[in-house]
């Protein structure tokens, strides 16, 4: 490996990577403990009250680690590229 070129980090790539795999967790979590994984995060995002996750497997503590406007994104994102 040469030193002499400047190395890229995408930041937008690893942030998108990281929002899936929280939001992956929560659905799970969500779905173990019996709840309705959409209807709960919808809720969360509208209303920033993060009782709407379950604290099963530290689900809670993952989803406030990323801000609604980039879940928001992710989600529109994701169903753009769908389309």
């Amino acid at each position: 490996m040469e030193f002499n070129e400047t190395m890229k980090i995408n930041l937008e790539f690893d942030k998108s990577k990281e929002v899936k795999e929280i939001v992956s967790k929560v659905y799970e979590a969500l779905k173990l403990k019996g709840y309705d994984p959409i209807s709960q995060i919808v809720g969360y995002i509208l209303s920033d009250d993060p009782t709407y996750i379950t604290s099963y497997n530290g689900a809670r503590g993952l989803i406030v680690k990323i801000e609604r406007d980039e879940l928001l994104e992710e989600f529109v994102k994701t169903y753009i590229n769908s389309l």
